[in-house]
């Protein structure tokens, strides 16, 4: 027992301490968490799922049998993302590979099943090193006016967002057929950011009340004639961001025994309080000088404001016909529009100079279908597979080749080994086919073409005792 204890001792602070960032697959949420249910294509509502029942849906903690569980996993998500500009020019993300930890405890005494677990969420992340789009159209109206374009050839850009979430799960076994479940979650997001924004676009937002693309307000006196703009929060952490926030939220969920070979379950997930996410940042302005172009520096603070996760809700079942085959499908509905209406930066400088910008996002919801099987080839072999079938959160006119969360299907397999009578390995592959989506806004993204593939996986060693 003091073996078991230090072991979830040192796997809790692991999974605290280790990268929390990862790519869009369901918008920004992951296709599904522990390998069992990704290998089922993510379903997981109302079979024992093992700890990541604390994201999935917590009553299924109160379906596995007496005693203590311990789940350590680990993801590594590999995204493949380009551009391309209908006026020439390619790029390619450098960010190909994102590390997904996982661990949880649960125990099962009679009725009552309690623990803790910590888990990543999800999010996304980009990497041009050598600048971006963005970057690029800031350069080509510089060298349009005779100026320096190398002046703005340190602009990289990319985007890193990450949610880590420390779960404290409960269920309770009503009878032999109902159990109920819930947790509360301690919430902390983090972003790195360092965007490029064309003079034609900051343009738009600070002269244009209609624009489409988003608003800016300012109180620094600008030069005439900007080629661009630069936001600059980054750092070279594996751990954290350069921005932060934290807060709070909370899961219910159910699971109902209709007969012995079938089980109905359902959840609802808050939407997240998280504070204003806030750090150091910088900002530099691109201009015309009258000479061979000048950038302006400016150091300061960031807020991105508001930024949550959304309430999500669903409902699945489970049918084991013998003990050999089961199969199990959900529908989840995720509430992207309430969340993912607008992106907001507010950057103010030491001397009390501001300014706050506003991206129109306008996210759809989505609804994904989550369909797997399971096949128990003997007694200690497992084979899984299933499909994960959504839609593209991102409108066309919004779109951003930082922020490319435009994923629909996954395809996914996997396996299960019992290593002994109170241990197993669990692992799953997960395939998201490419996507493709070409901008429709006439200001800020009309004929930019980003596409979107992803292969992932999930590792999982569990310890009952």
């Amino acid at each position: 027992m003091k073996n078991s204890k230090r072991l979830l001792a040192l796997a809790v602070a692991a999974a605290c301490g280790a990268p929390m960032a990862a790519f869009a697959t369901n918008g920004m949420n992951l296709e599904g968490y522990g390998p069992i249910a990704t290998a089922m294509g993510g379903a997981s509502m109302a079979y024992d799922n093992g700890t990541a029942a604390v994201m999935n849906n917590p009553a299924t903690l109160g379906l596995a049998a007496d005693g203590s569980r311990l789940d350590v996993a680990v993801g590594v998500l590999g995204p493949n993302v380009d551009a391309t500009h209908s006026m020439g020019g390619s790029w390619s993300s450098g960010g190909d590979s994102y590390m997904m930890p996982a661990v949880g405890w649960a125990k099962k005494n009679g009725q009552l099943t309690y623990g803790v677990a910590a888990f990543a969420q999800g999010g996304m992340g980009t990497e041009y090193n050598s600048g971006g789009p963005g970057t690029a159209f800031v350069q080509m109206a510089m060298m349009g006016a005779g100026d320096n374009p190398a002046l703005v050839a340190g602009w990289k850009e990319r985007s890193e967002v990450g949610v880590m979430r420390i779960l404290f799960p409960l269920a309770f076994n009503v009878n032999d057929k109902l159990t109920v479940g819930g947790s509360i979650d301690y919430v902390r997001a983090t972003m790195d950011l360092q965007m490029a924004m064309p003079g034609s676009v900051m343009g738009d937002m600070l002269m244009n009340p209609s624009s489409t693309v988003g608003t800016i307000t300012t109180n620094m006196a600008l030069p005439p004639t900007i080629y661009g703009g630069y936001f600059d929060f980054s750092d070279n952490s594996d751990y954290d961001g350069k921005t932060s926030g934290d807060g709070f939220a909370a899961k219910v969920g159910f699971t109902y025994q209709v007969n012995e070979q079938l089980t109905v379950g359902g959840t609802y997930h808050t939407e997240t309080s998280i504070s204003d996410l806030s750090g150091n940042a910088a900002l530099a302005v691109s201009y015309d000088d009258g000479g061979t172009g000048a950038v302006l520096p400016m150091a300061g603070t960031i807020k991105i404001k508001d930024f949550q996760w959304p309430a999500t809700y669903g409902v699945g079942l489970s049918f084991q016909p013998n003990d050999k085959w089961m199969v199990a499908g959900d529908v989840k509905f995720i509430n992207w529009s309430s969340v993912m209406k607008d992106f907001k930066m507010s950057f103010t400088t030491s001397g009390g100079g501001y300014m706050n910008a506003t991206m129109y996002q306008n996210w759809d919801d989505q609804t994904v279908f989550q369909l797997g099987a399971a096949y128990k080839a003997t007694d200690a072999f497992t084979v899984r597979f299933g499909a994960n079938l959504g839609n593209n959160p991102i409108p066309a006119d919004t779109l951003h080749y930082l922020f490319p969360a435009t994923i629909e299907n996954h395809y996914t397999a996997g396996f299960g080994y019992k290593t002994s009578a109170v241990s197993d390995i669990n692992f799953s592959l997960q395939y998201a086919p490419e996507v493709a989506v070409t901008g429709t806004n006439a200001t800020s993204n009309q004929g930019l073409k980003v596409t979107h593939a992803q292969t992932s996986w999930q590792l999982m060693y569990s310890h009952r005792f």
